[in-house]
């Protein structure tokens, strides 16, 4: 296409002018197929989750499959031919860089964009057996939904040849076994988001995000991620758990709970009924319940990605 970045309304202009049927949902940000079905999951169909990937030659894939699909990442790779250990989830930033959208921003219409141009596209085959499917068209707070035969529809307009795969398929890959989905590998990326600085012990560490020389090391590293201890020594900072999102948000309610409770005085109380505690504790858990799911699912992709840099530039090291 000739524009370098679409908007969702720009995008959904284009769906119109093709000549695409669509029907289009209005809700809050989500960040996960759970919190969108509650939006659209009544409305039949299939929800699809997108994973956005890299290997280790930096080039790009989005993953687009039903939200049951069980995709794993070590097969798939056996079979695109990379090894067991070729695909991870690409970094957080590559997001703006290379899709040009944020985070639960992920589908196939985030290649429209000329940044995406080079980004391999996996779709499941699943989809073909769904009425019609859900996707956010470049922002997470629409869902639109259409048939496999308008997808495709528009993907040709961009000039990209749907791929439908059995995502859960696991083949034997070996010397008289070549991998089946090796064609699908892009040729190469222009596009190298990973920081480029490199370390004299470790000359080929460059692709992981956030490695760096000593030296160089304050500038590579988050100063939340990190603090300098003694000469080159970091001391990881202490984070809280946001493992559990629904045992955050009720921590926070019950002290939320607890606060108001302890600021109703005697005369409140008088004026307005001993029930007054319970009925303002219950109003609060029931208007904010929602809010602080959504605050905590984003901290926890937050903390998701920090822990993957740190997982990355600590593989690294050790390879050393």
């Amino acid at each position: 296409m000739a524009k370098e970045v679409y908007t969702r309304e720009e995008l959904l202009a284009l769906l119109q002018d093709l000549q695409i049927d669509f029907a289009k949902y209005e809700h809050p940000a989500v960040l996960t197929v759970e919190a969108q079905a509650k939006y659209v999951g009544n409305l039949g169909g299939g929800i699809s989750k997108n994973l956005f990937l890299k290997d280790k030659k930096n080039r790009y894939y989005v993953v687009s499959a039903l939200a049951q699909t069980k995709v794993d990442l070590k097969v798939l790779s056996a079979r695109l031919g990379l090894g067991k250990g070729g695909l991870r989830m690409a970094p957080e930033e590559a997001l703006g860089e290379k899709l040009k959208v944020s985070l639960g921003c992920v589908t196939p219409f985030a290649l429209i964009n000329k940044t995406a141009r080079d980004v391999a596209l996996l779709l499941d085959q699943g989809f073909k057996s769904q009425e019609f499917c859900f996707f956010h068209p470049l922002s997470n707070e629409t869902s639109i939904s259409l048939n496999t035969t308008n997808l495709d529809k528009f993907l040709k307009s961009i000039g990209r040849d749907p791929s439908y795969i059995d995502l859960e398929a696991n083949p034997s890959v070996g010397k008289d076994q070549p991998p089946d989905l090796a064609g699908l590998v892009p040729s190469g990326s222009a596009f190298v988001p990973d920081t480029p600085e490199k370390t004299s012990s470790c000359p080929g560490s460059n692709e992981n995000q956030g490695v760096a020389d000593k030296k160089s090391k304050a500038a590579a590293v988050k100063p939340s991620s990190a603090v300098k201890a003694g000469k080159d020594k970091a001391v990881p900072k202490a984070r809280p758990s946001y493992a559990n999102v629904e045992k955050f948000v009720e921590e926070i309610l019950d002290k939320t709970s607890a606060i108001v409770l302890s600021e109703l005085t005697e005369e409140t109380v008088k004026k307005h009924g001993e029930q007054l505690g319970d009925v303002v504790s219950n109003s609060i858990k029931k208007h904010l319940s929602s809010e602080l799911n959504n605050l905590s699912m984003i901290f926890k992709n937050n903390a998701y990605t920090e822990g993957f840099h740190a997982g990355s530039s600590h593989k690294v090291k050790h390879a050393c």
